[in-house]
């Protein structure tokens, strides 16, 4: 074990570790957590009925081989995974870069678990979820006031599928217009999100990037040169993801719109615009918040995530259904918008997502909505002052403050010691703490992004801050402790050589047991492989 120095600047930190199989290694056959009672014999009837009208091809063959396993030794099995995991409630987790790490209230958290959300079902009657219609319908209105747009839909369950349903949305306008053979190009910057570019490409689109130009900004030259009859969209986030902000943004909107072309914005990150400026004065058709970002909700692992799509009024027959409708005592809904895209998800959206993004909302007003993008700004470029000074640290492209994030560099810092951003990323983990470097392509070289949003007071800030400059430190002056670091977290350094190769990835059990097992064994504990 090397030595590692004491320093009373940071915390020290120690994670509990188990050494905890995976579920399906739990397994024991008869083993019950819970035994339910026999059916009746007319629930049995109505399930053999139900059963008679689904596709032979679409029912099991077999039950599934789920784990058998105990109340017992269930719940200490995720108690212990628990206290291995690090999460926004237990450090300061402004590392997680474009991904918008704030604070949840827990007032609201209270709200959603409320039995009348708890147990909304998608399928309910009009009649019986008026009230949830009511939220719906409030907060398309403070997103309309929020972005200048003219109607919102949350079924789009995350910001890609809201970039998806925007570049339908390109494509379904232009086929109405007759151009839609002739518009067969996408533009966008090469610092945007890679889901604006492989969105647009999925509906079959040329995509075609601009670089940034001597200054670090969007180049408005090269739009010029791109710009055609063939210009369908141009798709953009701005602050990019780079935190650089392009002032020049409406010019680069007008030249499109002169073009014939649609312009959609990628607003998942706007932290730093609330009250400041607005997608409508910018000049875009369209634009997306995640409210699992910017209006506080929470990621849960990508799952009950909401990209809220906003577009202008001649945008808005072909939103995807359904969309909240009322006549001012009576809410319902509309499946099918006169040109609608169709639906890009099965339902209408994450009801406790929306209503906690709501709640937040009327909690904050406008006031209160601009107060959190002006300290998430002071908070981003406190950090940027602090983390430029810093040995081996810098911010490529554009000199002078950031949004409300920033894509740092270890460049020199590699050059120098040969300590990669890898390296410094295990190492945080010694505090406590997490970072992010980037999405492919690394344009911005060894890369790490933060975003300190207005959740996170000074002393955080500097916490996180002085584990940087003691990884910086002991990189320059001990490097072994950065390389063979972590030392105190619950997983310690692993072979990554099977990452790039897709016959070793393994993102299901049933995977795993496919290629892991010797050929005729793939049995364990938890049974023989299910099948569909």
């Amino acid at each position: 074990m090397k030595r590692i120095p004491r320093n009373r600047n940071v915390r020290q930190f120690h994670q509990a570790k188990w050494d905890e199989p995976v579920i399906f290694e739990l397994h024991q056959p008869g083993e019950r957590g819970v035994i339910p009672p026999s059916v009746s014999e007319e629930v049995a009837e109505a399930v053999g009925k139900a059963e008679a009208c689904v596709p032979q091809g679409m029912l099991r063959s077999q039950a599934p081989a789920l784990p058998e396993i105990g109340q017992a030794r269930v719940l200490r099995h995720y108690l212990r995974l628990s206290q291995e995991t690090l999460g926004s409630d237990f450090n300061v987790e402004i590392g997680q870069g474009t991904c918008t790490m704030k604070y949840i209230p827990r007032v609201n958290e209270m709200l959603v678990r409320n039995p009348k959300i708890t147990e909304l079902h998608p399928l309910q009657d009009e009649s019986t979820v008026q009230g949830m219609l009511e939220v719906y319908h409030r907060l398309d209105l403070a997103m309309r006031e929020i972005s200048g747009m003219d109607r919102f839909t949350f079924q789009p369950g995350s910001g890609t599928q809201a970039l998806f349903a925007m570049a339908s949305i390109v494509r379904a306008y232009h086929e109405a217009n007759g151009e839609g053979d002739k518009r067969d190009e996408i533009i966008t910057t090469i610092f945007s999100h890679p889901s604006q570019a492989a969105t647009a490409a999925v509906k079959g689109y040329k995509i075609i990037t601009l670089y940034p130009d001597k200054d670090g900004f969007p180049d408005l030259e090269a739009l010029r040169g791109a710009i055609s009859e063939r210009t369908a969209g141009f798709v953009v986030a701005n602050p990019e993801d780079t935190g650089i902000f392009n002032p020049r943004i409406r010019e680069f909107t007008d030249l499109v719109h002169a073009a014939g072309g649609i312009c959609y914005y990628d607003q998942a990150n706007a932290n730093g615009l609330l009250g400041i400026t607005r997608a409508k004065e910018a000049g875009f058709d369209m634009c997306f918040f995640n409210l699992h970002k910017t209006f506080a909700a929470p990621h849960m692992c990508g799952g009950p995530a909401t990209g809220a799509l906003g577009v202008t009024e001649r945008l808005a027959p072909f939103l995807p259904g359904p969309l909240v409708e009322t006549d001012g005592t009576r809410y319902t809904l509309n499946h099918s918008p006169a040109q609608s895209i169709g639906k890009v998800r099965m339902f209408q959206g994450v009801a406790q997502t929306v209503l906690r993004a709501y709640a937040w909302i009327r909690a904050l007003g406008p006031e209160g909505l601009l107060d959190a993008a002006k300290v998430a700004v002071l908070n981003n470029n406190y950090l940027y002052s602090r983390i430029l000074k810093i040995p081996g640290a810098s911010a490529p492209y554009v000199e002078g403050g950031r949004l409300e994030q920033v894509r740092y560099s270890w460049e020199r810092l590699t050059r120098e010691t040969g300590i990669t951003t890898e390296d410094v990323q295990r190492r945080m983990c010694d505090f406590g703490l997490h970072y992010w470097t980037s999405h492919h392509p690394y344009i911005v070289p060894q890369p790490f992004t933060l975003e300190p949003t207005e959740s996170y007071s000074k002393e955080d800030l500097d916490e996180y801050v002085n584990a940087l400059e003691q990884i910086a430190k002991e990189a320059y002056e001990q490097p072994d402790i950065v390389r063979s670091a972590p030392h105190n977290s619950t997983v310690h350094r692993i072979d990554e050589s099977s990452f790039d190769d897709p016959a070793k990835w393994c993102i299901t059990w049933r995977a795993y047991l496919k290629k892991t097992a010797p050929a005729g064994e793939q049995e364990n504990k938890a049974g023989v492989i299910p099948t569909m």
